[in-house]
């Protein structure tokens, strides 16, 4: 390792959430264990997607809302990275900046919280299930056409208490973040990718960059895992031909098979009641593209059809 190129401070933007300082602190302590003598600090910022909790994020500007406060702080020096669960970047990111690392994944499925229920099978007609994803709700009407979804929005943690507080018969939130701030006990059940495909990206932490700073590429190189970039590239690329944000249920999950990529996608209406699946495999170099391409094969299967009554 040259000693010459490593950084004598890095500046970290992330969101002030429990869950978002917990990721920010993971990438804090493997930086520093990367780079010895670095000081690395953190720059808490509260985004607007922290701040509008009555209202689904289709309806107010997306994924994008929970980004655009951190990438700004990068485009002012104020802070070098900003770290990201990779399920909340939108798929194509603003021109100037790039993701320059992926980190393992963690547990990419969605978890089944209840102080009631056991799974969502066992709940009976009309019990409420509260979700912020219209991805995971087009999958629960598809599957569960007799239990109601109800919008539910703040942070991990006010979820929860929601849920508490007798709001809500069940919630469905990411398995990771529970496990990363070790409420895996608040888990019923994990819901299999079978019955609720994960969103892209879903498990894993991204680092944002500017694009043309690339001494902070090389200084995040090593904290990157292969496998989890390639997956992720290859679920995101899928998101974006599509063009699919918040407003759209589409569902992405690749995941390496005797040195292959296979990868699981689907795209619904947020009723369920139209919604195409398709699965395919491919080899790692070819992650992105093979993504990329997915649409004209499901177009050709009336994907198209599903997306058009979606778009004004």
């Amino acid at each position: 390792m040259d000693v010459l190129t490593s950084p004598s401070r890095i500046v970290i933007a992330t969101r002030e959430s429990r869950l978002a300082l917990w990721q920010a602190e993971h990438v804090k302590a493997r930086l520093e264990s990367t780079w010895p003598g670095c000081t690395v600090e953190l720059l808490g910022m509260t985004t607007r997607g922290d701040q509008i909790l009555d209202r689904s994020l289709s309806k107010v500007g997306g994924k994008g809302l929970f980004v655009k406060e951190l990438e700004q702080a990068l485009l002012e020096g104020r802070a070098d990275i900003a770290v990201h669960s990779m399920k909340d970047v939108p798929a194509e990111l603003p021109e100037g900046f790039a993701l320059v690392a992926t980190l393992a994944r963690d547990n990419p499925q969605d978890a089944f919280v209840s102080n009631r229920y056991e799974s969502l099978d066992d709940m009976p007609p009309g019990t409420v299930v509260g979700t912020s994803s219209l991805r995971r709700e087009a999958q629960i009407h598809a599957q569960f056409p007799y239990l109601g979804v109800t919008p539910l929005r703040g942070n991990l943690d006010t979820r929860l208490r929601k849920l508490d507080e007798g709001q809500y018969d069940a919630i469905i939130l990411a398995a990771a973040g529970l496990r990363r701030l070790g409420l895996e006990s608040r888990i019923r059940a994990l819901l299999p990718t079978e019955q609720s495909l994960p969103a892209a990206g879903q498990g894993a932490l991204g680092i944002e960059a500017c694009a043309d700073r690339p001494e902070v590429a090389r200084w995040l190189a090593p904290l990157a895992d292969s496998e989890t970039t390639c997956c992720v590239a290859a679920e995101r690329a899928l998101t974006q031909a599509l063009q699919a944000g918040c407003d759209i249920p589409v569902g992405a999950f690749c995941e390496w098979r005797d040195g292959m990529l296979s990868m699981r996608g689907f795209v619904a209406s947020p009723d369920g009641l139209a919604m195409l699946r398709a699965e395919g495999s491919a080899v790692p170099a070819q992650a992105q593209a093979w993504g990329l391409d997915w649409p004209a094969t499901c177009s050709r299967r009336g994907a198209d059809r599903i997306l058009a009554a979606l778009r004004p």
